[in-house]
């Protein structure tokens, strides 16, 4: 079961994230060009996936095969919108999804 301060950060960041997504795609890199799988993951991604699973689910350590998040990210999944190629273009997703897929698994506290 869901607690109530859960349910409501994750019903917050779905109002907020695609506005916010929406305003941050213009003016990601300054020059329009994604700069590898690394900073599309530090830029977007880990705002929900590096909350130690209080959004988004934990990726690092999971070995998830690149065409697996391409095709989540295209087409979004349960709360996760989905990212056209107006935003990330296939080149740039390919490098996210083997970024992640090499990512190690987080420390345990």
């Amino acid at each position: 079961m869901f607690s109530s301060i859960k349910v409501k950060s994750v019903a917050a960041a779905c109002l907020v994230l695609p506005a916010a997504l929406a305003s941050f795609s213009a003016s990601a890199s300054g020059d329009g060009q994604w700069k590898g799988g690394e900073h599309v993951y530090q830029k977007v991604c880990g705002h929900c996936h590096e909350t130690n699973g209080a959004i988004g689910p934990v990726l690092a350590g999971r070995g998830l095969p690149p065409a697996y998040i391409s095709t989540i990210v295209r087409h979004g999944f349960r709360a996760m919108p989905a990212f056209p190629a107006s935003f990330i273009d296939d080149a740039s997703l390919q490098q996210v999804g083997e970024y992640i897929q090499q990512l190690p698994a987080p420390a345990q506290e």
